[in-house]
């Protein structure tokens, strides 16, 4: 069963554990993994792992060879961040897309939360509890971040202002409440939610200002709430076959969920932690198949695997992979400047990384070539199927 604070961040263990989706054989639906370089807490999917021996992290499929890359044109990746003890993840933006807040283990075993520039190099603290801060959302106006935070003894939402004050508590009680994410004018907030008694992961929306009642929306994961509209994207996995998580999207109408879409699916791909562009048009998210995955030993005998960020327009189609499918790369998260953000360990450490996103026209029209330099080679990148 889920352990009381099986949650640290969106860690490379993290992500694994998500693509197996809510797999029955657990027996639960708990997603989340350690911390890098903590032992102390497993997940659900490790020990279904350990006794059943035939299933791995994706589910179970069998083991295939990493297939040859097609090399695609990465001279728009840039490094942002450069810890070379700890872990830095979870990003997020101001609406100029020129400052950033994430968690980091950088200072301590139990992650925090930093503030900086997106070309800067000083971060300034945020949090420093001795439990664990992390997935902060910044809120429409750039003035206050909200996060989920283990300090009251559960996983709770909590929102901070971002020049300081005390934290406001947002939810309560025995469910393990995660991954917020602010409605477009700031009044309200997304997020899932573990009831204390299990069964699947749900969706719920809680009123900042007023602290009113809270109004469950539906069953899914890490929901991110579109920054010009009413549509809430969203993880869900498939409840037979392999059990991989896949894209979906609800609608608000006068705060009511309408039946949910299915944006993104594949019966051995695993589709996890979807973002909006600022504009609402495109999705980035991350994505392994069985195609791509290469299971590899850990130190401490855990697995890790191929991961690569992708992107898709808003109704599913136009799908393009952003990275070269050499590391883990996952939890994307889009800037106002153009350039996607995610966490990788392409340089051995988890630190943020970026990218900036071919063109992909909308509503299937031809792809245009593309040139990193006026006098360099053509480059033609195409949506991948």
């Amino acid at each position: 069963m889920l352990q009381r604070k099986p949650l640290r961040h969106k860690s490379v263990a993290l992500t694994l554990g998500l693509v197996c989706g809510l797999s029955a054989t657990a027996g639960c639906y708990a997603p989340f993994l350690r911390t890098s370089g903590i032992r102390a807490a497993r997940t659900v999917a490790v020990v279904t792992a350990a006794r059943a021996s035939h299933l791995h992290m994706f589910g179970d499929v069998p083991y295939t060879n990493t297939p040859t890359y097609q090399p695609r044109n990465m001279i728009s990746l840039r490094k942002h961040t450069f810890t070379e003890v700890g872990s830095d993840f979870d990003i997020t933006f101001d609406a100029s897309g020129k400052r950033m807040v994430f968690a980091s283990t950088r200072h301590s075993t139990e992650p925090d939360l930093y503030y900086k520039s997106i070309n800067g190099v000083a971060v300034t603290q945020l949090t420093a509890d001795p439990a664990s801060d992390i997935q902060p959302a910044l809120s429409p106006d750039g003035q206050r971040v909200a996060f989920a935070s283990f300090r009251s003894g559960s996983w709770d939402i909590w929102v901070l202002g971002i020049k300081g004050g005390r934290p406001v508590q947002i939810t309560t009680g025995p469910t393990e409440d995660v991954h917020p994410s602010w409605s477009p004018d700031g009044s309200q907030l997304v997020y899932c939610s573990l009831p204390a008694n299990g069964g699947p992961w749900e969706l719920w929306t809680a009123d900042v200002s007023t602290q009113g009642p809270k109004r469950f929306i539906g069953y899914g994961l890490f929901p991110e709430w579109s920054p010009v509209g009413n549509q809430i994207v969203f993880q869900r996995a498939r409840e037979r076959g392999s059990q991989w998580f896949s894209i979906w999207v609800i609608t608000l109408v006068d705060g009511e969920p309408s039946y949910p879409t299915e944006l993104a699916s594949g019966a051995a791909e695993a589709m996890v932690l979807p973002s909006w562009s600022p504009d609402g048009k495109r999705i980035a998210y991350a994505g392994s198949s069985a195609a791509v995955a290469r299971l590899r030993g850990g130190m401490d005998g855990e697995t890790s695997a191929v991961m690569d960020i992708w992107q898709m327009s808003a109704d599913g189609r136009d799908k393009v992979r952003l990275t070269d499918g050499t590391s883990t790369s996952y939890a994307p998260s889009y800037s106002a400047t153009g350039r996607v953000f995610f966490t990788s360990n392409r340089a051995g450490n988890e630190n943020l990384w970026s990218v900036i996103p071919p063109f992909i026209p909308l509503n299937g029209a031809p792809q245009k070539a593309l040139t990193s330099n006026p006098k360099g080679p053509k480059v033609v990148r195409t949506a991948l199927p």
